[in-house]
């Protein structure tokens, strides 16, 4: 939700050189930059029973993820407590089981879409088309208390979230490895198992498939709040100096970079494979845009700080020490920055090539093609 609305500004200096070699460009931002992890999800081999045990064999044949870190990335502690998720899909839902090691298993909220993030949670972020527009969140906590909502467009770009949207035909359950709210015991873990109906989270009239290699972005997140035990119940740890709660931890799959999970093109990749589970791992490859897109996002940022620094974007892409061409791999690319003050277009072609990608001031990328 909206605990994470900030702009990201980074301090580097902004001075005209007269060559920009491309890994002097990302100085300052590297940590917006480290590569996004990548999960292969396999079709079912049967009916998935939404129960929160993970009984099925699918289940057992299903690659666990690599366990959460800080959504900071790897400058922070380990997380103390263990996180990880799997995948299936089929051609109705895509189906998500997640485990979470938890010694001090507690929950509040009950109602549908209370802020379940005031509980320790679960995350999902959901962007099928990869643009960072019109995308999806669905958080449970212990009791299995849903909040979902969709997002027109992330909060850094003004953003309001539709809380009232639900996940039609969503099915989950939690099953706890313990007990909930009982401070007299020391508990093991709650699992998480959803089923989520494509046609739910498809933008338009057709239900969006998705096909062999088809891939999302997509990440996961855990809040987790320290707690203390008093009066026999478990109460958020206070700041002894500014008597204020302290902060949640956010441990991610993959991480973000900084403490802000709606940076959408930040978030993993979801690669899916028509192969059934259990059956030999294929390594599939990304979209080659997504090396062109990398460097519309560096612009972005770039474009973000000028605006603070300037009250107003850049017109000129040496303002932004930011060539006209660059080799991305191993062809040559056009960039070209089409702005006024308030607003502006940045487009990437790749040369020989008549597709060109581009990124406006609201962080949306698109695609065209010349004819």
């Amino acid at each position: 939700m909206n605990r994470f609305i900030f702009f990201i500004f980074v301090s580097i200096p902004l001075f005209c050189i007269p060559t920009v070699y491309a890994q002097d460009l990302f100085a300052g931002y590297e940590h917006l930059f480290t590569q996004p992890l990548q999960y292969t999800t396999y079709q079912t081999n049967g009916p998935i029973r939404i129960d929160g045990k993970l009984k099925e064999a699918s289940w057992d044949d299903a690659e666990w993820s690599d366990y959460f870190i800080d959504i900071e990335g790897s400058k922070k502690p380990v997380p103390p407590l263990q996180t990880r998720f799997k995948l299936l899909w089929d051609s109705q839902f895509v189906y998500i089981a997640a485990e979470l090691q938890e010694p001090a298993i507690w929950a509040t909220l009950k109602k549908h879409d209370d802020i379940i993030f005031y509980d320790n949670d679960f995350e999902i972020f959901i962007d099928p088309d990869g643009d960072t527009h019109n995308y999806f969140e669905v958080e449970v906590n212990a009791f299995n208390t849903i909040f979902d909502l969709f997002l027109p467009r992330p909060y850094r770009n003004g953003g309001i979230p539709l809380v009232n949207w639900d996940v039609q035909q969503l099915r989950s359950a939690v099953s706890i490895m313990g007990t909930i709210n009982q401070v007299k015991d020391t508990d093991k873990k709650w699992l998480v198992e959803m089923a989520i109906p494509l046609h739910s989270i498809s933008i338009g009239e057709k239900v969006q498939v998705p096909k062999n290699g088809t891939s999302w972005r997509i990440n996961f997140s855990r809040v987790q709040y320290d707690t203390e035990i008093i009066d026999g119940a478990y109460v958020k740890k206070t700041d002894t100096i500014t008597n204020r709660k302290l902060p949640a931890h956010n441990w991610v799959w993959s991480p973000q970079g900084v403490v802000n999970m709606h940076m959408p093109e930040r978030w993993g990749y979801l690669l899916f494979s028509t192969q059934k589970t259990g059956s030999p791992k294929i390594n599939l490859p990304l979209p080659a845009a997504e090396a062109y897109k990398k460097y519309l996002w560096l612009l972005f940022y770039k474009q973000q700080q000028y605006r603070f620094q300037h009250q107003q974007y850049a017109t000129e892409l040496s303002q932004l020490t930011f060539p006209s061409e660059i080799e991305v791999t191993g062809l040559n690319c056009h960039i070209v920055l089409e702005a006024t003050g308030l607003q502006y277009t940045a487009i990437i072609q790749p040369i020989p090539g008549n597709e060109k990608w581009q990124i406006d001031q609201e962080g949306k990328i698109n695609k065209s093609v010349n004819r």
